[in-house]
């Protein structure tokens, strides 16, 4: 199966755009897959992305339904632990689906990549999780962002919460997800006149977090190799295996579990896992197209996940916020105050680095490994204060006014076996850690010095985090 490519394309695209015809790209069925603003209902995308006017830091937001008929696949030969799996296309089946986009509204501030994120569903409909964690590192280095409902769950929640603006969608099964996925791609990279306003893409780094890590997975091993769309990849949270290759209504087919990231995969990848995500299966070496960076001091879910960021523009509030937070933690009805570590601050340095790495060739740096004492259960080596060795090092876990850790809580929901936990220091041990205030500042800067020179907190942020410490009053 092939698709169109070359001159030939470029000229009839070229053309349609002459005359008013929506976008027009290839499906991976060989038929044309239509692109049109959404429009009607209340006039906003159902998802969860963030909750502040974009225009106000220059951005823009649009959403557009994407039609077409999409592949599932099937395994040729077994499919091993490796993740160098072999399949092939089966019939295709119609589809109608929609892409959220944010853009920088001036085009000189476009840096030419564009991260396409398959937006997670855990929660019953679609949320933009990387966006949520990335979306200061996006913005202020003028990235586009197009977030993808690749999956049911996505699609029908969206035409429930607002059925006069979704009514023509339409979703054939998860099965058909990892084509779908393909296609966006393919109209962002193909069809930018409209998606992106005339921006001109120059890269397309693909992105899921949690479930959509799991999708990720499985198209890195899978369908990657027959569809070169993107060319690096941010997975975020992943499991042990990958998600499954098809499934009801169609046949099942599940991947193996454990798998890692083909190491024959030419494109280059993050993996980023949090304390509540390191597991075996999914620990691999480093290598020249792949990088495991396990974050120290973080939870699957956080306190800027789930509240800070919504709102956070980049204006330092929300870095001061989090920062504070340590001392005083948010409780979300889980028991134990959430998590309050550097998650979002490391996903902003990923971003920059990954797509350094895209773009010139540099290679990110490579992070130590979480120290784990037992697997089953899993059980973390601790510091004297109990926060845990290894990984990533920020000033969150070296000089600590907390014990920021992923201890899952006892809460109801699955939210509050993700949000992780913060213990505040009470004065007394403060007052044992730093004589004074002078001396915590200084260490907190030490700390965040190292941070920033090993490459995993951005210079930026590490000054913003600098003067949140010197504002403060700890150990008083």
């Amino acid at each position: 199966m092939t698709r169109a490519r070359g001159p030939r394309m470029a000229l009839l695209v070229a053309v349609l755009a002459l005359l008013g015809v929506t976008g027009i790209g290839t499906s991976a069925a060989g038929a044309a897959a239509t692109i049109t603003p959404a429009a009607g209902g209340r006039g906003v995308p159902v998802a969860i992305t963030t909750a502040f006017d974009l225009g106000s830091v220059g951005y823009r937001q649009s959403e557009f339904v994407l039609s077409g008929a999409a592949n599932a696949y099937a395994p040729v030969g077994a499919m091993g632990n490796d993740g160098r799996w072999t399949v092939q296309p089966t019939s295709p089946a119609s589809y109608t689906t929609r892409v959220i986009v944010h853009r920088p509204i001036d085009a000189k501030k476009f840096n030419g990549t564009v991260f396409v994120e398959w937006l997670n569903v855990s929660i019953g409909g679609d949320v933009g999780v990387d966006w949520g964690f990335g979306h200061n590192e996006l913005i202020r280095r003028g990235y586009a962002w197009v977030g993808v409902s690749a999956q049911a769950v996505g699609v029908n929640s969206a035409k429930t919460g607002d059925p006069a603006r979704y009514a023509a969608l339409h979703h054939p099964g998860d099965s058909y997800s990892y084509d779908m996925f393909t296609q966006a791609g393919e109209a962002v990279r193909d069809q930018a006149g409209i998606l992106l306003g005339g921006l001109k893409p120059r890269r397309l780094i693909a992105s899921g977090e949690s479930q959509s890590a799991g999708r990720m997975v499985t198209y890195i091993n899978a369908i990657h190799p027959l569809a070169h769309v993107y060319q690096g990849f941010l997975v975020h949270s992943r499991g042990s295996g990958g998600a499954p290759l098809s499934q009801a209504p169609l046949a099942s087919v599940s991947t193996p579990n454990p798998a890692i990231i083909r190491t024959d995969n030419p494109s280059p990848t993050i993996v980023l896992q949090s304390e509540t995500d390191v597991n075996a299966g999914a620990r691999q070496d480093d290598s020249s197209t792949f990088r495991l960076w396990e974050m120290a001091g973080t939870s699957h879910v956080d306190a800027y996940s789930v509240g800070i960021g919504l709102t956070d523009r980049g204006d330092g509030t929300g870095d001061r916020a989090m920062f504070n937070a340590m001392r005083n933690p948010p409780v979300a009805g889980c028991g134990a105050p959430v998590n309050t570590g550097p998650s979002h601050w490391i996903v902003q340095a990923a971003i920059r680095r990954l797509n350094q790495w895209v773009r010139y060739g540099i290679l990110p740096p490579e992070a130590p490994r979480i120290q784990v004492t037992s697997f089953d259960p899993r059980t973390y080596a601790r510091d004297a204060n109990g926060n845990v060795l290894g990984g990533i090092r920020t000033p969150h876990v070296d000089a600590p006014v907390a014990v920021v850790t992923d201890a899952g809580q006892s809460g109801p929901g699955l939210i509050c076996r993700l949000v992780g936990a913060t213990f505040p220091f009470d004065a007394a041990k403060l007052s044992s850690l730093y004589r004074d205030h002078e001396r915590f500042v200084a260490r907190w800067h030490a700390a965040s010095r190292r941070a920033v020179r090993a490459g995993f907190l951005l210079p930026e942020d590490g000054r913003i985090l600098a003067a949140a410490a010197r504002e403060s009053t700890i150990p008083g």
